[in-house]
């Protein structure tokens, strides 16, 4: 019965999902902000007050279990899905392209955000690997309806929190502006429901309901027509330097290819990586790194991960500007070094720690998931430079 519902609730949706590009932009740019501060509040009304102060965190008792399970069902999963060989990562799963880029700090920042990766001007060499929510490879037009993007930098100096890695900072961000659970315990029931092929019970369940965090990502999700054209956001917090925490987001600064070819019918199941390749094969692509401080513990909190850092009280920063040059990135060797890199953002400077109980949760997580993965298809752990050349 619960399967039955589920496949005529993805069947609405794709088939929403073919019709959306005509009308969602216009209702995006009246609704989707308005709406999005709407249930923001309805959310924040039933919240507890008692919240760790600026830059702090509170480890509840329960983390390592949640996490436990979070792990076991993801590999469940994967072992469901792929085959020895061919597994592909638990989240973020369709690569839909790595591509070189040139990380630029920009001059002039603000005293109080030369932290880091930010304390002086200079470029940084960088792959981009743009993908889909996962956890399955599906044609472009039946995905959920959000992007994903994953940062890495080289050629870092200084100490770094993880050891497996000794020149890399790591970021990655998602194009919906809040995360889709709001802890570790609710990602982890989130799980059990995506590993049963189930996940819209996570968000309906009437002992456990989540309709407000399904909602707000609605607003978000969306028929995407370009990587390049998408704005991704960090929607967990991470220090800027002691005692200030910050979220980050990439805002797309270029004019590219935005058209899904076949539409409503039958688009191409690749269009996502075609709309990437055209656009590189005329120029180049330029993305803004913004970053917005937290200026409320309530409001912008640091263990809640599905409430709106607004913008309101703290306004996005440009801190820096990405380049990614005109190119060629789809040969199988470069797909698979981009199955081969780990993005983890504990790949980071102590200046730029996670924060947050899925923040912390993401670094045994996403190690465990990348060695697992990288067993099952029998290969090593890469640190890249940025000088790798594909044929």
């Amino acid at each position: 019965m619960l399967r039955a519902v589920h496949r005529l609730l993805e069947f609405g949706l794709q088939l929403e999902r073919r019709f959306e590009p005509f009308f969602r932009p216009v209702l995006d740019r009246l609704l989707r902000m308005p709406l999005t501060r709407f249930f923001n509040w309805t959310i924040n009304i039933t919240r507890s007050r008692d919240v760790p102060g600026i830059a702090e965190e509170r480890v509840a008792d329960d983390e390592e279990q949640s996490l436990d399970t979070i792990i076991a069902e993801m590999s469940r999963h994967l072992d469901i899905d792929f085959t020895p060989g061919n597994y592909e990562r638990a989240g973020n799963t369709k690569t839909h392209g790595v591509v070189r880029a040139v990380f630029e700090v920009n001059p002039n920042l603000p005293e109080n955000l030369r932290r880091g990766i930010f304390a002086e001007e200079r470029n940084f060499p960088a792959w981009l690997r743009f993908s889909n929510p996962g956890p399955h490879v599906t044609p472009d037009i039946e995905d959920v309806g959000f992007g994903s993007i994953g940062v890495k930098l080289m050629d870092v100096p200084g100490e770094k929190l993880m050891d497996d890695e000794k020149f890399t900072q790591d970021f990655t961000a998602i194009s919906t502006i809040t995360f889709v659970t709001p802890d570790t315990r609710e990602n982890a029931r989130l799980q059990y429901w995506s590993r049963r092929h189930l996940p819209i019970w996570y968000f309906i369940n009437l002992r456990h309901s989540h309709i407000r965090d399904f909602i707000m990502q609605a607003l978000w999700n969306r028929t995407l027509s370009s990587p390049f054209a998408t704005e991704y956001f960090s929607c967990v917090p991470y220090l800027l330097g002691p005692d200030q925490a910050m979220q980050y987001s990439f805002h797309p600064l270029s004019d590219v290819p935005t058209n899904i070819p076949g539409l409503p019918a039958n688009p191409p199941e690749n269009y996502l990586r075609d709309n990437m390749a055209k656009a590189l094969s005329e120029g180049d692509v330029k993305f803004e790194m913004r970053v917005i401080l937290q200026k409320d513990p309530f409001l912008m909190p640091v263990e809640q991960n599905a409430v709106l850092w607004d913008e309101r009280l703290s306004p996005r920063i440009p801190v820096a500007t990405i380049t990614i040059p005109k190119q060629e990135f789809q040969s199988e060797a470069q797909f698979k070094f981009a199955r081969q890199l780990t993005i983890n953002p504990w790949h980071c400077l102590p200046e730029h720690r996670p924060l947050g109980n899925q923040s912390r949760a993401r670094k045994r997580m996403y190690h465990t998931m990348s060695r697992y993965r990288q067993m099952k298809n029998s290969e090593t752990h890469i640190e890249p430079t940025g000088s790798e050349i594909f044929e």
